[in-house]
């Protein structure tokens, strides 16, 4: 059984197999660290897992998509370290995520008109977008190497570098979002040259002590993105690159959400926590149609990742409905993957891991994305642990309940 067997990713060894993955928390204030973030984290690395992952950090202002987001800069460093250091008392490594938002960020949060690899227009923020031009990519892969070098700072022992979800890196790479004319647009070949420059930076800065994991797309999840035999040529690549470890996700945040999470998007409740009026109207209106359902299932992305798993080297990391000890013994132990992420069983659970060790079957999660909902405007928090929520809201999940037992009949 490996689940509770150490293992390595580059110079960095974890004391299990199990990874929180970089799920957004929405727990920072005005892009920086707060007292919630650090309990959250700490409670996780008590509850057992091998590494946590600090989620969705920005490498730079333009790249921000909200004001709970984390942005990776010097000026945070003093209280990250606060962070990884009660992560450490633990025995847990810690981690965390870099990427730029590119095209899904807005003025307000960026602090410039959004930019991408094409110009176009962003429904979701709603806003327009800039197409960058070609010397502000190679500033944009020089500040991936910068927040490696933040990171270390901080006393992260890994970073992962966010290639997919159709954020930036994401956006050159599928041919959904890169209509460009130049070197970075056309062949695919081509539109993995952002990807390079990226790489190259963060593993010259991450040397001989720090571990480099990248997060990439299966499937972009939707006609017209990438399919799985393109995303395969680029995990390819990003093993040529030096990657330590790759995750393996898919899905796109612009096209098709909850592909990545799978089940049903609450739009009561994530409508109820907006601020703005017209947004909450607007997405009342439209979130059905917008934001398409994706049935859940334990282990949604296990039949994609078996193809990377026969042709990829590295280290392979599992994410996507590892929800009990039985399908994370066959991630691990028949599938032959190296590690597993989770991501909603550590909201609900987030001593998961400690009691898997003592003998617990699977987490206590229903997947009615009442956490996911909720994370846009407020904090990433599982249901079950809302002492109070507004009828409307309950009656919300108890319907997607009975409509998702229906579906597994």
């Amino acid at each position: 059984m490996r689940l509770f067997t150490p293992y390595n990713i580059g110079p960095v060894e974890l004391r299990n197999r199990t990874i929180r993955s970089a799920a957004f928390e929405g727990m920072c204030k005005n892009n920086g660290p707060t007292q919630q973030l650090r309990d959250y984290h700490v409670s996780v690395a008590k509850g057992g897992v091998g590494m946590t992952t600090l989620a969705y950090a920005s490498i730079c202002e333009s790249g921000l998509s909200f004001k709970t987001q984390l942005l990776l800069s010097q000026d945070n460093v003093r209280e990250l370290r606060k962070i990884t250091e009660e992560i450490h008392a633990t025995g847990a490594k810690a981690s965390v995520q870099i990427g730029h938002c590119g095209n899904m960020t807005h003025i307000s949060t960026a602090g410039c008109i959004p930019v991408g690899a094409t110009t176009g227009f962003n429904l979701y923020s709603p806003t327009i977008v800039r197409a960058l031009q070609p010397d502000e990519l190679h500033t944009l892969a020089s500040q991936f190497g910068d927040a490696v070098v933040t990171a270390r700072d901080a006393g992260f022992d890994c970073v992962e570098v966010h290639a997919g979800h159709g954020y930036l890196i994401s956006q050159f790479l599928s041919p959904y979002t890169n209509r460009r004319k130049d070197q970075f647009g056309g062949s695919l070949d081509n539109r993995m040259r952002f990807l390079r420059m990226c790489m190259e930076e963060v593993m010259k800065a991450a040397g001989n002590d720090m571990g480099v994991l990248v997060k990439t797309n299966m499937r972009d999840g939707f006609k017209g993105g990438l399919e799985i035999e393109d995303c395969l040529t680029v995990a390819k690549e990003i093993e040529q690159l030096g990657a330590h470890a790759i995750v393996l996700s898919g899905g796109f945040v612009s096209k098709a959400p909850m592909y990545v999470m799978r089940g049903e998007m609450p739009i009561h409740t994530m409508t109820h926590y907006m601020k703005q009026l017209w947004l909450k109207l607007g997405v009342r209106m439209a979130g059905k149609w917008l934001i398409k359902s994706e049935p859940f299932k334990e282990l949604y992305f296990l039949d994609d990742a078996r193809e990377f798993r026969k042709e990829i080297k590295c280290p392979l990391v599992y994410v996507g409905g590892a929800v009990s000890r039985e399908g994370i013994d066959k991630v691990l132990d028949r599938e032959g993957f190296d590690f597993v992420q989770m991501g909603r069983a550590l909201i609900n659970d987030p001593g998961f891991v400690n009691h898997l060790r003592q003998g617990a079957e699977r987490c206590d999660c229903d997947h009615v994305n009442y956490c996911i909902a909720r994370m846009y405007s407020k904090d990433m928090v599982c249901h079950k642990h809302i002492d109070k929520l507004p009828r409307g809201i309950r009656k919300e999940i108890e319907n997607i309940k009975r409509r998702d037992e229906k579906f597994r009949r």
